[in-house]
Protein backbone atom coordinates (compact mmCIF):
# COMPACT_ATOMS: atom_id res chain seq x y z
CA UNK A 1 0.00 0.00 0.00
CA UNK A 2 2.65 2.14 1.25
CA UNK A 3 5.74 1.82 -1.86
CA UNK A 4 3.71 2.57 -4.83
CA UNK A 5 2.77 5.96 -3.21
CA UNK A 6 6.41 6.61 -2.02
CA UNK A 7 5.38 6.16 1.44
CA UNK A 8 7.75 4.82 4.35
CA UNK A 9 6.89 1.58 5.11
CA UNK A 10 8.04 2.33 9.24
CA UNK A 11 6.57 5.37 9.81
CA UNK A 12 3.72 6.11 10.38
CA UNK A 13 1.84 3.73 12.36
CA UNK A 14 -0.47 1.15 10.08
CA UNK A 15 -3.23 4.06 10.27
CA UNK A 16 -7.11 3.87 8.48
CA UNK A 17 -6.90 5.18 4.99
CA UNK A 18 -10.33 6.71 5.16
CA UNK A 19 -10.25 8.39 8.01
CA UNK A 20 -6.48 8.47 8.83
CA UNK A 21 -6.62 6.95 12.49
CA UNK A 22 -4.00 4.85 13.86
CA UNK A 23 -5.05 1.52 14.05
CA UNK A 24 -5.18 0.41 17.50
CA UNK A 25 -2.50 -3.26 18.44
CA UNK A 26 -5.90 -4.88 19.00
CA UNK A 27 -7.10 -3.94 15.59
CA UNK A 28 -3.93 -5.05 13.78
CA UNK A 29 -4.40 -8.68 14.29
CA UNK A 30 -4.39 -9.98 10.81
CA UNK A 31 -7.49 -12.35 10.18
CA UNK A 32 -9.07 -12.03 13.64
CA UNK A 33 -9.28 -8.08 13.87
CA UNK A 34 -10.88 -8.34 10.03
CA UNK A 35 -13.74 -10.58 11.59
CA UNK A 36 -14.02 -8.79 14.96
CA UNK A 37 -14.62 -5.45 13.44
CA UNK A 38 -17.14 -6.83 11.03
CA UNK A 39 -14.51 -5.50 7.97
CA UNK A 40 -15.13 -2.02 8.76
CA UNK A 41 -13.07 0.74 10.74
CA UNK A 42 -13.85 1.13 14.12
CA UNK A 43 -13.36 4.96 13.91
CA UNK A 44 -14.87 6.09 10.98
CA UNK A 45 -17.07 2.66 9.82
CA UNK A 46 -15.42 2.63 6.08
CA UNK A 47 -14.86 -0.86 4.61
CA UNK A 48 -11.60 -2.93 5.12
CA UNK A 49 -10.38 -3.63 1.27
CA UNK A 50 -10.58 -7.81 1.10
CA UNK A 51 -6.93 -7.72 -0.11
CA UNK A 52 -5.71 -7.15 3.55
CA UNK A 53 -7.39 -10.45 5.36
CA UNK A 54 -7.13 -12.02 1.82
CA UNK A 55 -3.09 -11.42 1.49
CA UNK A 56 -2.93 -12.34 5.38
CA UNK A 57 -4.69 -15.68 4.80
CA UNK A 58 -2.43 -17.06 1.79
CA UNK A 59 0.82 -15.95 3.48
CA UNK A 60 -0.36 -18.23 6.68
CA UNK A 61 -1.40 -20.61 3.85
CA UNK A 62 2.19 -20.23 2.37
CA UNK A 63 4.37 -20.70 5.45
CA UNK A 64 1.93 -23.65 6.85
CA UNK A 65 2.80 -25.59 3.17
CA UNK A 66 6.53 -24.50 3.45
CA UNK A 67 7.13 -26.07 7.22
CA UNK A 68 4.99 -29.47 5.79
CA UNK A 69 7.60 -29.72 2.93
CA UNK A 70 10.50 -29.40 5.60
CA UNK A 71 9.11 -31.71 7.54
CA UNK A 72 8.82 -34.41 4.41
CA UNK A 73 12.78 -33.25 4.76
CA UNK A 74 13.62 -33.85 8.43
CA UNK A 75 11.82 -36.87 8.41
CA UNK A 76 14.16 -38.76 6.37
CA UNK A 77 14.28 -37.67 2.69
CA UNK A 78 17.10 -35.67 3.00
CA UNK A 79 16.84 -34.33 -0.46
CA UNK A 80 16.66 -30.65 -2.45
CA UNK A 81 16.60 -29.45 -5.51
CA UNK A 82 16.26 -31.80 -7.92
CA UNK A 83 17.33 -34.73 -5.65
CA UNK A 84 20.70 -33.72 -5.02
CA UNK A 85 21.86 -35.11 -1.50
CA UNK A 86 21.70 -32.35 1.55
CA UNK A 87 22.58 -31.62 4.99
CA UNK A 88 20.24 -30.85 7.21
CA UNK A 89 21.14 -27.13 8.09
CA UNK A 90 20.81 -26.38 4.28
CA UNK A 91 17.77 -28.28 3.72
CA UNK A 92 16.41 -25.48 6.59
CA UNK A 93 18.12 -22.44 4.76
CA UNK A 94 16.32 -23.99 1.40
CA UNK A 95 12.77 -23.73 3.06
CA UNK A 96 13.69 -20.60 4.10
CA UNK A 97 14.32 -19.41 1.12
CA UNK A 98 10.97 -20.43 0.13
CA UNK A 99 9.51 -18.75 2.91
CA UNK A 100 11.08 -15.42 2.56
CA UNK A 101 10.69 -15.70 -1.57
CA UNK A 102 6.78 -15.87 -0.64
CA UNK A 103 7.30 -12.23 1.15
CA UNK A 104 8.60 -10.50 -1.91
CA UNK A 105 6.44 -12.23 -4.73
CA UNK A 106 3.20 -11.58 -3.09
CA UNK A 107 3.17 -7.75 -2.52
CA UNK A 108 4.70 -7.70 -6.30
CA UNK A 109 1.79 -9.34 -7.34
CA UNK A 110 -0.62 -7.45 -6.12
CA UNK A 111 0.96 -4.03 -6.50
CA UNK A 112 1.89 -5.00 -10.26
CA UNK A 113 -1.97 -6.00 -10.60
CA UNK A 114 -3.07 -2.46 -8.95
CA UNK A 115 -0.32 -0.12 -10.28
CA UNK A 116 1.13 -1.60 -12.96
CA UNK A 117 4.33 -0.86 -10.81
CA UNK A 118 7.46 -3.37 -9.91
CA UNK A 119 9.19 -1.18 -7.04
CA UNK A 120 12.98 -1.52 -7.02
CA UNK A 121 12.93 -1.59 -3.18
CA UNK A 122 11.40 -5.26 -3.36
CA UNK A 123 13.15 -6.26 -6.40
CA UNK A 124 16.99 -5.20 -5.74
CA UNK A 125 16.59 -6.34 -2.25
CA UNK A 126 14.99 -9.69 -3.36
CA UNK A 127 17.77 -10.23 -5.57
CA UNK A 128 20.56 -9.75 -2.92
CA UNK A 129 18.14 -11.63 -0.22
CA UNK A 130 18.41 -14.70 -2.61
CA UNK A 131 22.07 -14.38 -3.19
CA UNK A 132 22.77 -13.97 0.54
CA UNK A 133 20.72 -17.03 1.27
CA UNK A 134 22.52 -18.85 -1.52
CA UNK A 135 26.02 -18.01 0.13
CA UNK A 136 24.44 -19.06 3.38
CA UNK A 137 23.09 -22.15 2.03
CA UNK A 138 26.70 -22.88 0.57
CA UNK A 139 28.08 -22.48 3.69
CA UNK A 140 26.09 -25.87 5.27
CA UNK A 141 26.81 -28.08 2.61
CA UNK A 142 28.20 -31.33 3.29
CA UNK A 143 31.26 -33.05 2.10
CA UNK A 144 28.97 -35.51 -0.20
CA UNK A 145 28.07 -32.47 -2.16
CA UNK A 146 30.79 -32.07 -3.54
CA UNK A 147 30.90 -32.14 -7.63
CA UNK A 148 33.20 -33.01 -10.29
CA UNK A 149 32.43 -29.96 -13.24
CA UNK A 150 34.65 -30.31 -15.52
CA UNK A 151 36.57 -33.80 -16.38
CA UNK A 152 39.23 -32.63 -19.20
CA UNK A 153 43.23 -32.07 -18.71
CA UNK A 154 44.77 -28.73 -18.77
CA UNK A 155 48.11 -27.58 -19.60
CA UNK A 156 49.61 -24.83 -17.45
CA UNK A 157 52.66 -24.00 -19.89
CA UNK A 158 53.25 -20.33 -18.54
CA UNK A 159 56.36 -19.47 -17.34
CA UNK A 160 57.47 -21.24 -14.30
CA UNK A 161 54.04 -22.89 -14.13
CA UNK A 162 55.55 -26.52 -15.15
CA UNK A 163 53.21 -28.55 -16.82
CA UNK A 164 49.85 -30.07 -14.78
CA UNK A 165 47.36 -33.13 -15.63
CA UNK A 166 45.32 -32.98 -13.23
CA UNK A 167 41.48 -32.29 -13.04
CA UNK A 168 40.02 -28.56 -12.99
CA UNK A 169 36.95 -28.59 -10.36
CA UNK A 170 34.58 -26.56 -8.56
CA UNK A 171 33.54 -27.86 -4.93
CA UNK A 172 29.59 -28.04 -4.37
CA UNK A 173 29.93 -23.95 -2.26
CA UNK A 174 31.67 -22.83 -5.39
CA UNK A 175 29.48 -24.62 -7.89
CA UNK A 176 26.25 -23.23 -6.01
CA UNK A 177 27.35 -19.46 -5.65
CA UNK A 178 28.86 -18.97 -8.87
CA UNK A 179 26.04 -20.96 -10.84
CA UNK A 180 23.71 -18.78 -9.42
CA UNK A 181 25.47 -15.76 -10.24
CA UNK A 182 25.66 -16.49 -13.99
CA UNK A 183 21.89 -18.42 -13.86
CA UNK A 184 20.88 -14.54 -12.80
CA UNK A 185 22.93 -13.21 -16.17
CA UNK A 186 21.33 -15.58 -18.33
CA UNK A 187 17.91 -14.78 -17.08
CA UNK A 188 17.61 -11.04 -17.48
CA UNK A 189 19.47 -11.17 -20.35
CA UNK A 190 16.86 -13.43 -21.47
CA UNK A 191 13.83 -10.48 -21.11
CA UNK A 192 15.90 -7.97 -22.05
CA UNK A 193 16.40 -9.90 -25.40
CA UNK A 194 12.80 -10.47 -25.71
CA UNK A 195 12.21 -6.87 -24.72
CA UNK A 196 14.89 -5.45 -27.23
CA UNK A 197 13.76 -7.50 -30.29
CA UNK A 198 9.62 -6.33 -29.66
CA UNK A 199 10.85 -3.10 -29.65
CA UNK A 200 12.82 -3.39 -33.06
CA UNK A 201 9.67 -4.78 -34.28
CA UNK A 202 6.83 -2.98 -32.90
CA UNK A 203 8.65 0.44 -32.01
CA UNK A 204 7.38 0.71 -29.00
CA UNK A 205 7.83 -0.63 -25.28
CA UNK A 206 6.09 -3.70 -24.65
CA UNK A 207 8.00 -4.99 -21.43
CA UNK A 208 9.35 -2.89 -18.38
CA UNK A 209 12.57 -3.44 -16.65
CA UNK A 210 11.16 -4.45 -13.92
CA UNK A 211 9.86 -7.27 -15.09
CA UNK A 212 13.57 -8.34 -15.79
CA UNK A 213 14.30 -7.54 -12.42
CA UNK A 214 11.62 -10.19 -10.90
CA UNK A 215 12.85 -12.86 -13.19
CA UNK A 216 16.03 -11.94 -12.09
CA UNK A 217 14.71 -12.04 -8.04
CA UNK A 218 13.37 -15.67 -8.68
CA UNK A 219 16.51 -17.10 -10.60
CA UNK A 220 18.49 -15.92 -7.24
CA UNK A 221 16.10 -17.85 -4.84
CA UNK A 222 15.63 -21.07 -7.18
CA UNK A 223 17.90 -21.19 -9.84
CA UNK A 224 17.54 -21.16 -13.81
CA UNK A 225 15.83 -24.19 -14.38
CA UNK A 226 12.57 -23.09 -11.94
CA UNK A 227 12.80 -19.69 -12.85
CA UNK A 228 12.04 -20.85 -16.76
CA UNK A 229 9.43 -22.49 -15.82
CA UNK A 230 8.08 -19.17 -13.52
CA UNK A 231 8.03 -18.06 -16.68
CA UNK A 232 6.72 -20.01 -18.41
CA UNK A 233 3.86 -20.39 -16.62
CA UNK A 234 3.57 -16.56 -16.00
CA UNK A 235 3.14 -16.40 -20.25
CA UNK A 236 0.56 -18.92 -20.26
CA UNK A 237 -1.78 -17.19 -17.92
CA UNK A 238 -1.06 -13.95 -19.13
CA UNK A 239 -2.20 -15.08 -22.48
CA UNK A 240 -4.99 -16.80 -21.40
CA UNK A 241 -6.24 -14.01 -19.74
CA UNK A 242 -5.95 -11.42 -22.78
CA UNK A 243 -7.63 -13.97 -24.77
CA UNK A 244 -10.99 -13.92 -22.37
CA UNK A 245 -10.66 -10.16 -22.12
CA UNK A 246 -10.05 -9.98 -25.99
CA UNK A 247 -13.34 -12.36 -25.83
CA UNK A 248 -15.49 -9.98 -23.69
CA UNK A 249 -14.42 -6.85 -25.57
CA UNK A 250 -12.59 -5.30 -22.76
CA UNK A 251 -9.11 -5.01 -24.38
CA UNK A 252 -7.16 -4.39 -27.48
CA UNK A 253 -3.88 -4.50 -29.34
CA UNK A 254 -2.85 -1.45 -26.95
CA UNK A 255 -4.16 -2.83 -23.51
CA UNK A 256 -1.29 -3.31 -21.11
CA UNK A 257 -1.28 -6.29 -18.89
CA UNK A 258 0.61 -6.82 -15.54
CA UNK A 259 2.75 -9.03 -16.14
CA UNK A 260 4.65 -8.96 -13.54
CA UNK A 261 1.65 -10.36 -11.21
CA UNK A 262 1.24 -13.51 -13.60
CA UNK A 263 5.33 -13.93 -12.96
CA UNK A 264 5.16 -13.91 -10.04
CA UNK A 265 2.08 -16.01 -9.46
CA UNK A 266 4.68 -18.25 -11.86
CA UNK A 267 7.01 -17.71 -9.21
CA UNK A 268 5.13 -18.83 -5.94
CA UNK A 269 3.98 -21.94 -8.51
CA UNK A 270 7.43 -22.91 -9.28
CA UNK A 271 9.16 -22.93 -5.30
CA UNK A 272 6.69 -25.28 -4.67
CA UNK A 273 6.16 -27.24 -7.32
CA UNK A 274 9.39 -27.07 -9.36
CA UNK A 275 11.12 -30.24 -8.65
CA UNK A 276 7.95 -32.80 -9.73
CA UNK A 277 7.13 -30.58 -12.58
CA UNK A 278 10.63 -30.76 -14.03
CA UNK A 279 11.23 -33.81 -13.20
CA UNK A 280 8.46 -35.13 -15.22
CA UNK A 281 9.46 -32.81 -18.20
CA UNK A 282 12.62 -34.97 -18.48
CA UNK A 283 10.44 -38.39 -18.40
CA UNK A 284 9.09 -36.85 -21.48
CA UNK A 285 12.36 -36.18 -22.89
Amino acid sequence: SRLPVRESVVTPRSHCPGCGHTIRWYDNIPLLSFVLLRAHCRDCRQPIPWRYPAIELFMAVWFARVALHLKYFLDGAHFIDFGQPASIPAGVVAALTTAVLGLFLLPLLVIDWQHHLLPDALTLTGIATGLFLVCTRAIFLGPTDEQLLLHRRVNLNSAGAGRSQGNVFLTGPEHLIFGRLLAIAAAAFLLLAIRWIYQALRHREGMGLGDVKLLAMITSFLGLAPAILALFAGVLAASLFAIVLLIRGRAGAETRLPFGSFLAAGGLLSALFSTPILHWYKSLL
